[in-house]
C-alpha cells in the first residue's frame, strides 16, 4: 500500500501544480484584457466624430439639491450639463434657476481659479456658471467635449434687450475660444464653407472627440414656461434659428455660439413643423424624451445617418423604468448602451452618483 500511494502523490501534486499554473495563466490573461480593454476603447471613441459617439449627461446639474457646486457635477465625468435660464429684462441679467424667474437659485460660484470652484457663495447668474465651466475645463484639459444644454425657461425677450445676440455676447465673454460654434461646423477642411448646417452635418463635417477635447458645444431648447404660454408665438428654437440664418446671410456666422434644437420627439423629419422652410436647414440638433424615441414609431437611425445630434432625455423612463436617481450601476450602464444602439448622442439622466456611468463613451448605433 505504501509504495503505490507514495508513487501517486507526486503525480497528483504535479497535476495540481500544472492546474494552478494554467489557472493563473488564464487569470493573468483576463487581467491583461481588463487592463487594456478600457484604454483601447477610449482610444477608439476618441477617434470617433462628435456625432459618432454616445455619452451620458446630467439633467438640471445646476440644482444645489443635487450638487453643492457645479464643479462637482463636472467631476462625475459627465459629457453634458444642463442650465435653466430666465431672461430678467429689468436687470438685463440671465438668471439660472428652476422656477424663480427673478432670482438665481443654483450652485454656480463665479470661480476665477480652480481653487475657488468648491467654495464661496452660490446663486450666481449664467455668466458665473459659464466661468465655472471654463475654469473647470482649464483644470481638466483632457476632458472630452462637453455639451452645455440651455433651457430658456420663458424664451427670449428681444424687445427688451434679452435677445439671442445678447446671449451670444455673454457666452463669448465667458467661454471665448472654448466654444465649438456653428461656423466651425460650416468650415470645410480644405477651405470654404458649407451653405447650411444641414449640409455640413450630412457631409459628416464634425471633428473627432479628440479634436474637441476641452471644448464646449452649446445646445438651446424652448423652456417649459414658454411652451405653455399661449401668447408666445415665437419660441426659442425658431427665434435662434432665424437669428443664425440671418447672421449667415450677413457673413457674420461666427457671432453665433449655440446650436438650436428641435424640441420633442416626432416621427419623420421633425423640422417639417416649421412653416418657414428657410429655418429648417439650421437645425442639426434634436432633443426629446427617450421613451418616445424608443416607442417603435420613430426611426432614430435617420438622425445617425445624417450625423445629427440627438439628445434623449429621461433615460430612466424607457421600459422597464429604472430608479430616477440611484439605479443599479449595471442597469444604468445597460440603459446607456441601449440608447447608444438607438442612435442617441446623449443619454440624459439624474444618475449623479454613478460616475462610472457618467463617464461612459460608446460608439453610436
Amino acid at each position: 500500500m505504501t509504495g503505490p500511494l507514495t508513487r501517486r502523490l507526486p503525480l497528483r501534486r504535479a497535476t495540481a501544480r500544472a492546474g494552478r499554473a494554467a489557472l493563473l495563466g488564464v487569470l493573468a490573461a483576463c487581467l491583461a484584457l481588463t487592463a487594456t480593454g478600457p484604454a483601447a476603447s477610449a482610444a477608439d471613441t476618441d477617434a470617433l466624430p462628435l456625432s459618432g459617439a454616445t455619452t451620458s449627461g446630467l439633467h438640471n446639474s445646476y440644482d444645489p439639491a443635487s450638487f453643492s457646486y457645479l464643479a462637482q457635477a463636472l467631476d462625475t465625468g459627465t459629457s453634458m450639463i444642463e442650465l435653466d435660464v430666465w431672461d430678467d429684462f429689468v436687470t438685463q441679467e440671465w438668471k439660472v434657476s428652476h422656477s424663480n424667474p427673478l432670482g438665481n437659485s443654483n450652485n454656480c460660484v463665479n470661480a476665477s481659479s480652480a481653487s475657488q470652484l468648491y467654495s464661496g457663495g452660490a446663486n450666481k447668474d449664467l455668466e458665473s456658471c459659464l466661468d465655472d465651466v471654463r475654469v473647470w475645463l482649464g483644470a481638466h484639459p483632457g476632458h472630452g467635449p462637453l455639451f452645455v444644454k440651455l433651457e430658456m425657461k420663458a424664451g427670449f425677450q428681444a424687445t427688451f434687450g434679452m435677445s439671442p445676440a445678447k446671449l451670444d455676447q455673454s457666452i463669448s465673454a465667458h467661454l471665448g475660444s472654448l466654444v465649438f460654434k456653428p461656423a466651425d461646423l460650416l468650415a470645410k477642411p480644405g477651405g470654404g464653407q458649407y451653405a447650411t448646417l444641414d449640409e455640413a452635418a450630412t457631409a459628416g463635417n464634425w471633428p473627432t472627440r479628440a479634436q474637441l477635447a476641452g471644448k464646449v458645444v452649446l445646445e438651446v431648447i424652448p423652456g417649459t414656461v414658454e411652451e405653455a404660454n399661449p401668447t408666445d408665438s415665437l419660441w426659442t428654437d425658431s427665434e435662434y434659428a432665424g437669428y443664425l440664418r440671418d447672421l449667415h446671410s450677413q457673413g457674420k456666422t461666427s457671432q453665433a455660439n449655440v446650436f438650436p434644437s428641435v424640441h420633442t420627439a416626432q416621427a419623420g423629419d421633425p423640422r417639417t413643423r416649421y412653416s418657414d422652410t428657410s429655418l429648417r436647414p439650421w437645425f442639426v440638433a434634436f432633443d426629446g424624451d427617450a421613451a418616445a424615441y424608443l416607442n417603435g414609431s420613430i426611426d432614430t437611425s435617420w438622425y445617425d445617418t445624417h450625423h445629427y445630434l440627438l439628445f434623449m432625455t429621461d433615460a430612466q423612463n424607457v421600459a422597464p423604468a429604472l430608479d430616477d436617481v440611484n439605479p443599479a450601476p449595471a442597469d444604468a450602464q445597460a440603459r446607456v448602451a441601449q440608447l447608444a444602439k438607438a442612435h442617441a448622442t446623449v443619454a440624459s439622466n439624474d444618475w449623479r452618483g454613478l460616475t462610472q456611468v457618467q463617464s461612459t463613451v460608446l460608439p453610436r448605433g
